[in-house]
């Protein structure tokens, strides 16, 4: 499979490949090199730093829905 680089340096994956990784608009792909190349692979959240944040969220509060955040309509004006 080959992508093309645009003069940006900008690189679209085709849509089977980011399905494949299990990756979508806002996550991050993390290039390792090894002695053949890269390897991409999708950034996960290493869970283990996160044991700080247990005391923060109050008793009874729901698990936060990744997807329903996603689809949620956005104002684009809040854009950084």
């Amino acid at each position: 499979m080959v992508v093309k680089i645009t003069s940006k340096r900008q690189v679209t994956f085709p849509a089977r490949v980011l399905d494949a990784l299990g990756v979508g608009p806002g996550d991050q792909l993390e290039l390792e090199e090894g002695s053949d190349g890269f390897i991409l692979r999708p950034r996960r959240i290493d869970v283990s730093r996160l044991g700080g944040l247990r005391d923060k969220i109050p008793p009874g509060c729901p698990p936060f829905d990744l997807q329903a955040f996603r689809e949620q309509p956005y104002d684009p004006s809040l854009r950084d």
